[in-house]
């Protein structure tokens, strides 16, 4: 060993080797204060503040969605209060559905809807509020199927913002436009028999859900 080096412990089970010319070498099995520390399998460092992602849908996403809902039961109230009861489960179904991240339920709570649009139109509704009703409801459910999936991936607290928004804009950009053709062709074709306008609202129902999808 060379006169100028020098070893000494360095209080964790390895020792300070001195090189004589004011620095020094760690050897040992002591470890440098700030190393983080691998997984037994030797994949990326353990933090103590990792933490697990929240996969729960966008809080935009959930109000968006019940709001359409909400909509969607007032406008079928307006034209066959009996049907807008039936509407009015939609919002259970949506809001049951964002909760537990079921897109089972989300779909039993759209299918409760149409059902309600359908009774409000066996009941004389007009078409008009109906056809609102079964835009907002068509958005309500896609917002809140595109809030699950969002949630999957991304997580409740990412930059979900603009995204959520700019999907719900084009929901109600197409629904609308899908609105406007079948209410065009309800004023001409339809005059005023309840069972064809019964089979052109159930057709913009199917309409609302391919241009959906």
């Amino acid at each position: 060993m060379s006169g100028r080096d020098e070893l000494r412990s360095d209080g964790r089970g390895g020792e300070l080797r001195s090189d004589g010319r004011g620095g020094e070498r760690s050897r040992g099995p002591g470890r440098a204060r700030g190393e983080t520390r691998g997984t037994a399998s030797g994949d990326r460092p353990e933090f103590a503040g990792d933490t697990e992602r929240d996969a729960r849908p966008p809080r935009l996403a959930v109000a968006l969605s019940l709001g359409a809902a909400t909509l969607a039961t007032l406008a079928a109230v307006l034209a066959a209060p009996i049907g807008g009861a039936v509407v009015g489960l939609s919002v259970a179904g949506y809001g049951v559905g964002l909760v537990l991240g079921s897109s089972r339920l989300l779909s039993w709570g759209a299918g409760a809807g149409v059902v309600g649009v359908a009774v409000a139109v066996g009941s004389g509704g007009g078409a008009e509020p109906l056809l609102i009703a079964a835009v907002a409801l068509a958005v309500g459910w896609d917002v809140a199927d595109h809030g699950l999936s969002v949630g999957r991936h991304v997580g409740r607290e990412g930059r979900t913002r603009r995204n959520v928004a700019v999907h719900a804009g084009s929901a109600v950009l197409v629904g609308t436009l899908s609105a406007v053709v079948v209410y065009g062709t309800y004023v001409a074709a339809a005059g005023g028999q309840p069972v064809a306008a019964l089979a052109l609202l159930l057709f913009g129902a199917v309409v609302l859900a391919s241009a959906f999808r």
